[in-house]
């Protein structure tokens, strides 16, 4: 399972379609975002994904860490969400 990387500019809808589709096939999934905007748009995605899995009878929550990243030679953090089955 491949981690999600959001941008400022992910279009909530479809991120939370790949959210719903990946935690339908594994159980769980995992995002990273880098920045306000990102986060943000992460979060709009994991509202739209709970309405979508919500109509299958499935509910998720969220859970965020701060993790680091390299992004070339400089270390940023960053927050990964993990949207898993409850």
């Amino acid at each position: 399972m491949d981690v999600l990387r959001v941008s400022a500019t992910s279009p909530a809808r479809m991120l939370a379609g790949a959210i719903a589709g990946v935690v339908r096939e594994h159980g769980r999934a995992e995002m990273q975002a880098i920045g306000a905007a990102s986060v943000n748009q992460a979060v709009k995605a994991v509202a739209i994904a709970r309405g979508f899995l919500e109509l299958e009878g499935i509910e998720v929550v969220l859970v965020p860490t701060f993790t680091r990243v390299m992004i070339g030679d400089e270390e940023k953090t960053a927050i990964r969400f993990t949207v898993e089955r409850r």
